[in-house]
């Protein structure tokens, strides 16, 4: 498994405990049989106990590099777990099919939905293929051609979103990033069909907030959402990337921070160690979020439907001053 740093004692007594057990199985057929389950049971109580005390006091920074993690499910993993029957649907009609956001048809239980989200890769000729899930303004343009056509057909929007921010390259900006990003913007508030998002990993800038207006906005235990990467922030204020913990820990933007603020609706609950290490109890997890949120919001006229929506994006940012 790839560690973190700071999981490093973690995956030490793990591989301890899995040397003990290969042992212990590689010599059970022998006659003189080795039991070792005693000095097993004792290292697992004392792993339980580590993981508690490392997973349960995490700093920003060190919940960015799990969300981060190469082994962390991306929305394609979500896809396959949650739903049946997935169609993928491809391009703008305008220039291309952007590789970094998927998005198609899907079954989740009974209820038929339009999913899409930011899709990274495992390795470097995925990630080059995938953009590293930085996404074109040809991906946000495909991702509002088919959010117009759930509206048509009356299709719930399920939509994840995992990326550093969108792409900043010289083509991008030529073809219109920005404008792109800011149409977006404007059209999702008046999308009349429930739209339902769930950061599960890096929620950097723009590129997230793309595909971001919705009507429930959850983001998991060890996800984050930002106006900017903390990197990009510490080289702004410190002229030095190294202070990138620095940044994290001021930016606020682990998700107790963002509900506390007010700028999501909802946390959702990671296995102990991160979603790479029970991507099933995640996408359970995810699951039963979305089948009552999809229930309330459906329960909805679309005048009130669009008007909370909007109403929620007014008050993000709002603060209030004590005159003297």
């Amino acid at each position: 498994m790839n560690g973190l740093d700071f999981e490093k004692p973690i995956t030490e007594l793990e591989e301890k405990i899995e040397e003990l057990k290969e042992f212990q199985q590689k010599h059970s057929d022998q006659d003189r049989k080795i039991n070792l389950s005693a000095e097993i049971k004792k290292l697992e109580d004392k792993l339980n106990t580590l993981k508690k005390e490392v997973f349960e006091n995490l700093s920003p920074w060190q919940r960015i590099q799990i969300a981060r993690h190469p082994r962390r499910p991306y929305t394609l993993d979500y896809i396959d777990m949650l739903s049946e029957n997935f169609i993928q649907l491809y391009g703008d009609r305008c220039f291309a099919d952007d590789k970094a956001i998927v998005a198609g048809l899907v079954k989740i239980g009974t209820q038929r939905l339009l999913v899409m989200g930011h899709q990274k890769g495992r390795d470097t000729q995925e990630n080059i293929y995938r953009n590293f899930g930085c996404a074109h303004p040809e991906g946000y343009r495909k991702a509002l051609r088919l959010m117009q056509l759930a509206e048509k057909f009356n299709l719930p929007i399920l939509i994840f979103i995992d990326t550093p921010g969108a792409y900043p390259g010289i083509g991008a900006e030529e073809r219109g990033q920005a404008q792109a990003i800011a149409w977006n913007l404007r059209e999702m508030i008046k999308i009349k069909t429930p739209i339902v998002i769930y950061v599960i990993g890096e929620g950097g800038s723009g590129g997230a907030l793309g595909i971001g207006i919705g009507d429930r906005i959850s983001v998991l235990e060890n996800a984050y959402y930002s106006v900017i990467s903390p990197e990009g922030c510490a080289a702004i204020l410190w002229k030095n990337s190294n202070k990138a913990s620095d940044a994290a820990e001021a930016l606020k933007l682990t998700a107790t921070d963002l509900l506390r603020f007010g700028i999501i609706d909802e946390i959702i609950k990671e296995p102990l160690g991160g979603a790479h290490r029970d991507p099933q109890t995640t996408a359970k997890n995810i699951k039963e979020s979305l089948k009552k949120n999809i229930e309330e919001l459906s329960s909805l006229s679309k005048d009130e439907l669009i008007n909370k929506r909007y109403d929620k994006f007014r008050k993000i940012g709002v603060i209030s001053e004590q005159v003297s």
